[in-house]
């Protein structure tokens, strides 16, 4: 990363915003409005999600923004007579974007136009009246702890808030020359791009180490841990090869009882004495629960769908198909919610957390993308969960591969947090450097680029 040591300007004077504090005595205040063209889309003009196209203009929503820039082949398409209806938000190149409810002032700069593009109702364009700033020096202005302070004083509404297009033109922009906001530009261009790259490489070894998790607990629950026994075919394409003296049995022979869906109730209780109701989307990845979706239901409602420890919930449609939980006594009392069906094993045949374990394998994967129905959206049905084969060592054995992957996950996922944890050092870092290169606690003025 660059190495340089950059050092205060010389003088600060009061900017005259609580907020905003010193800045540079030669550097000035303009409110948007004064220096910049800011429009958004009023209405839809009855633009219908069914006229969207597979080619023509494009039609960026926030959704589109991808680490500062617009994903130009995730955009939707709209028709030439479409896009000519609201000229006032047709995009140019350098433009800078904005949302203004949703996801509150999230950006992104226009670099580049590969072809004709327009907005949906909840972004801005702004762009700089003649020539009165860099339009890239005001998208890192934005992009700082400066407008995220200002969005927090001024955003509007109660369970959805959102920023007026009056509120963004009164954003007072912190103003330097021409000449030294070209500067800054190229000073945090050259930054930003080096911490990104780590950034990226970071993430690069998550997937590593997420892989590596995969591959540990499919060797384990396929093939056992000593390399030396005899195996045989299991007489299943996507399960192979498994040790000599393993069964292989479907689900509903190691159920306890046949599998069953959850509730079909509206998640609409907070009640925290009541038992919790569960939902795929309170699932983390890593298996635990989230806090912050906290539902219940009522004891009487939730009574014949209640949890019992070592049960596992699978996920039957939807983009989280598949994706599996198991419930432990020490979560609480718990239900389970109609998207999810449960499985309660026999344990005199197999130990819960080798099942919970196994549906983490590249076979159960494998298998899954097989089992698919086709429709609207993927299903696995509870019928299809019941004929899944699996893998079953002794009981003993079970235990001891549990044991093993229990030490070695926990060894892996130590390692992914604290690369996660990198991750969120640098991005904090970032956005220091850009807040304090913007608002003028550091001189940029002698970076040298090549350095």
């Amino acid at each position: 990363m660059i190495s340089q040591v950059f050092s205060a300007y010389s003088e600060y004077k009061d900017s005259g915003i609580d907020w905003l504090g010193k800045i540079p005595t030669h550097w000035n205040i303009q409110k948007i409005k004064y220096n910049s063209y800011v429009k958004g889309r009023i209405g839809w003009q009855n633009l219908r999600s069914e006229e969207f196209t597979d080619e023509g203009a494009y039609l960026i929503t926030g959704m589109h923004f991808k680490d500062g820039s617009v994903d130009w082949d995730s955009c939707y398409h709209i028709t030439q007579e479409r896009y000519e209806i609201a000229p006032e938000i047709q995009v140019k190149e350098h433009d800078v974007l904005m949302t203004k409810d949703g996801s509150i002032g999230k950006l992104a700069y226009i670099d580049y136009l590969p072809k004709e593009a327009s907005l949906n109702s909840h972004l801005l364009v702004i762009r700089p009246l003649a020539n009165k700033y860099h339009p890239k020096y005001l998208y890192y202005l934005l992009y700082s702890s400066v407008f995220k302070v200002y969005v927090l004083n001024t955003q509007t509404g109660t369970t959805f808030f959102g920023i007026t297009q009056e509120s963004v033109v009164n954003f007072p922009v912190i103003l330097p020359s021409i000449n030294e906001q070209k500067q800054i530009v190229t000073f945090l261009d050259r930054a930003t791009t080096e911490i990104d790259q780590i950034i990226e490489q970071q993430k690069q070894l998550i997937t590593l180490l997420e892989e590596e998790r995969t591959t540990v607990i499919s060797h384990a629950v396929t093939k056992g841990l000593d390399p030396s026994v005899p195996m045989k075919d299991s007489g299943i394409e996507w399960l192979g090869e498994i040790p000599k003296h393993w069964d292989v049995k479907k689900l509903k022979y190691i159920a306890y009882e046949p599998f069953q869906y959850g509730a079909n109730e509206v998640a609409e209780f907070t009640d925290t004495s009541q038992p919790r109701f569960i939902r795929i989307t309170d699932i983390n990845d890593d298996g635990s629960l989230r806090d912050d979706t906290f539902k219940s239901l009522p004891e009487d409602i939730a009574k014949p769908f209640l949890l019992k420890h070592g049960d596992i919930l699978f996920a039957r449609s939807g983009a989280t198909v598949g994706k599996t939980f198991m419930y432990r006594e020490t979560l609480g009392i718990a239900c389970y919610a109609g998207y999810l069906v449960r499985l309660r094993v026999n344990p005199i045949i197999v130990v819960p957390e080798f099942i919970y374990l196994f549906t983490s394998s590249l076979a159960y994967w494998s298998w899954l993308s097989s089992s698919f129905i086709q429709a609207t959206i993927q299903n696995v049905s509870a019928e299809k969960y019941a004929n899944l084969v699996v893998s079953v060592p002794p009981l003993e054995e079970q235990n001891i591969i549990i044991k093993y992957l229990n030490s070695e996950t926990a060894r892996i996922d130590e390692a992914i947090d604290n690369v996660r944890s990198q991750i969120e050092k640098l991005e904090e870092y970032r956005t220091v450097l850009i807040s304090d290169t913007v608002t003028g606690k550091i001189d940029v003025r002698g970076f040298e680029q090549n350095v």
